[in-house]
């Protein structure tokens, strides 16, 4: 049996009580509410392909806009109006959903735990779930996430930039079979608007990115985790990436929440922000190979990892200016 792992494909606000389309595993699935849960089919109806997606829900079943045929959520057809006969034996392929922190989630094969969708899992916080496309490469867009030394010139002033003056910092990059992260120390503060307002004085922040396209940003301070982002990344079709993300802070009495409302803006503009530069360098690099920097720090991991390559446990040390 083929072991799976959990993609986030919508935010559980995106379905509500119509079916919803969304790629996958490089088909069309079609995902609907049921009684029991999610369910996620192949988005075809066996009969002469329509869209399910197109239908509607009828008593806990996807009906198919075409000539009414209706499917369960495990996929089998229970019902042909007007057919006094007995059903076809015929059942649309289904995949695993799961439905966990306002994600939705699917897999191919069979996960052996539920998804981790973020590193605050089970910690009274607040949390902000957000979507983003980008024309790049899977890639190109994860280490753009985790990528310290953009910061100070793509979003110049609200990550960093607002000081001329830089840290000496250093970096501990660890490798586990099928992931690596890479820890930084010696930056009291971000020089920027973001963490001024945000974050406070800092002890170390993280960057990580694991399988299956999961890239993660921590920022900790002197009493422990202040902020973390946590982006599911996967590739959609040709030169598009989809994204879901997770950004979550501690309660701390309403003042995490306070600061949701002043940090989601601020997300989405610097989002915005990344999505212009990867969508120029994209168009721009007319296939030519990208050159790895010394500031690349997990450029390589991430390939490896995207591969499916299982990396050769680790450390390494860096120093870096930030």
């Amino acid at each position: 049996m083929k072991i799976g792992l959990w993609h986030a494909v919508a935010r559980s606000k995106d379905l509500r009580s119509k079916p919803l389309r969304v790629f996958f595993d490089d088909q069309s699935l079609v995902l609907f509410r049921t009684k029991e849960g999610v369910a996620a089919l192949v988005d075809r109806c066996p009969h002469r392909f329509a869209e399910l997606s197109k239908g509607r829900l009828v008593e806990n079943t996807i009906e198919c806009p075409y000539h009414g045929w209706r499917f369960a959520s495990d996929g089998r057809c229970v019902d042909i109006p007007g057919s006094i006969s007995l059903l076809p034996k015929c059942r649309v392929q289904r995949y695993n959903a799961i439905e966990a922190e306002g994600g939705i989630f699917l897999a191919s094969g069979q996960p052996t735990s539920p998804p981790t969708v973020h590193p605050m899992q089970g910690q009274d916080i607040v949390m902000r779930v957000v979507k983003s496309e980008t024309r790049s490469t899977l890639i190109d867009t994860a280490e753009n996430i985790l990528d310290a030394a953009h910061t100070h010139f793509t979003h110049k002033g609200l990550l960093r930039g607002l000081s001329r003056n830089r840290c000496r910092v250093q970096v501990k990059v660890t490798r586990g079979l099928d992931w690596a992260e890479a820890v930084y120390r010696g930056e009291d503060r971000q020089h920027g608007l973001a963490s001024a307002i945000l974050d406070g004085a800092r002890t170390k922040g993280v960057g990580r990115y694991r399988r299956p396209g999961i890239a993660e940003l921590e920022y900790w301070g002197p009493h422990g985790m202040v902020l973390a982002t946590t982006f599911h990344l996967r590739k959609t079709t040709d030169g598009v990436v989809e994204g879901f993300g997770w950004l979550t802070a501690p309660r701390q009495f309403g003042l995490g929440f306070l600061k949701s409302l002043v940090f989601k803006p601020m997300f989405l503009y610097a989002l915005e922000q990344d999505r212009r530069i990867l969508r120029s360098t994209f168009d721009n690099s007319c296939g030519a190979t990208r050159m790895i920097g010394p500031l690349d720090i997990l450029r390589r991991e991430i390939e490896g990892i995207e591969a499916g390559e299982m990396l050769v446990p680790g450390e390494q040390h860096y120093e870096m200016e930030l």
